[in-house]
């Protein structure tokens, strides 16, 4: 896909425009925001994602100074307060949920005075009983699987700064919605929103949960290495699933473990990789900044939108 409207930098170009907002952030920090096998270190820490807080902070000023004018001219305060949200989209396993914490932490750090929050759209599946009511099971994930008008109407209530909105929890242990339990957003300065539809135009909405996104991020890959990288998850969800019966992945700890493998490598192929190429490689072009990974989750390109 080419980035006609996009400013090329290799890693060594952004992370000179570091300029050290946030005070040392520990392995040990690190280790509770990786996901399963994102191996993200100190070094990325310094040389991309304190940059990417560099830009983030210019867009927020940006957007204070314009929702002070906008409530000026309407005359209206309630008008200057509506959060900021960041959307971050990409496939499966490519490494969206460690960026999203790390960038929570960051900028938590870099800016004690705001608050910062952040969720998942993986909430906004429909549970699996209705995905099984309606034959969409084996089209989860795709756009039809999700609630988008209840996404929809969660990100309204944010951007009218109510109190007390709750985002349903999604566990991959289950691989289902966790019933009666909610992560509680309430009031933030600055949202981050992660999941594969976030910058989708599904059909039949006149609102699209991009409209509310006021900087965007799509982390990139090459499909065989992220297909390295499910696999790679697939495997530690076996290891950790032997002694719960609870476990989505239990069963499969039942079968040879090339057995259980080959069935990943069937759900990629047949499920993840057809709404990676239909669905969500497609909307790269409509993020903010794109994040390019090459092997081991190392990012050696961003790509920063200029128009």
């Amino acid at each position: 896909m080419e980035l006609r409207n996009y400013a090329s930098f290799d890693r060594q170009q952004w992370s000179q425009l570091n300029n050290s907002m946030v005070n040392t952030v520990t392995n040990a920090e690190l280790l509770q925001r990786r996901s399963l096998d994102d191996p993200v270190s100190l070094e990325d820490v310094r040389k991309i994602y304190l940059p990417l807080c560099n830009l983030i902070n210019i867009y927020y000023q940006q957007y204070q100074q314009k929702l002070t004018t906008i409530a000026q001219f309407a005359n209206n305060r309630t008008l200057a307060h509506a959060p900021f949200i960041i959307g971050i989209a990409g496939s499966v396993a490519v490494g969206k949920s460690t960026i999203a914490r790390l960038l929570t932490l960051l900028l938590q750090r870099a800016f004690p005075t705001r608050k910062v929050q952040q969720i998942t759209t993986d909430g906004f599946l429909y549970p699996n009983a209705e995905l099984t009511k309606r034959h969409l099971l084996n089209r989860k994930g795709f756009p039809e699987s999700y609630d988008m008008e209840k996404l929809i109407s969660f990100l309204n209530d944010i951007k009218e700064t109510k109190a007390h909105v709750l985002a349903p929890r999604y566990s991959h242990q289950l691989y289902d919605i966790v019933p009666d339990e909610y992560d509680e957003i309430d009031r933030p300065d600055i949202l981050i929103v992660e999941g594969i539809n976030t910058l989708q135009l599904p059909a039949h909405q006149q609102v699209y949960v991009s409209d509310y996104f006021d900087f965007s991020i799509y982390v990139d890959a090459d499909a065989k290495l992220i297909e390295e990288w499910f696999l790679n998850r697939f495997g530690i969800l076996l290891d950790s699933a032997f002694h719960n019966t609870n476990d989505y992945y239990y069963p499969y700890t039942q079968i040879p473990r090339e057995e259980a493998f080959q069935r990943a490598r069937k759900v990629w192929h047949n499920i993840d990789l057809v709404n990676l190429y239909e669905y969500i490689l497609p909307t790269k072009n409509r993020a903010t900044l794109i994040l390019h990974k090459t092997t081991n989750h190392v990012i050696d390109k961003v790509y920063l939108r200029k128009f």
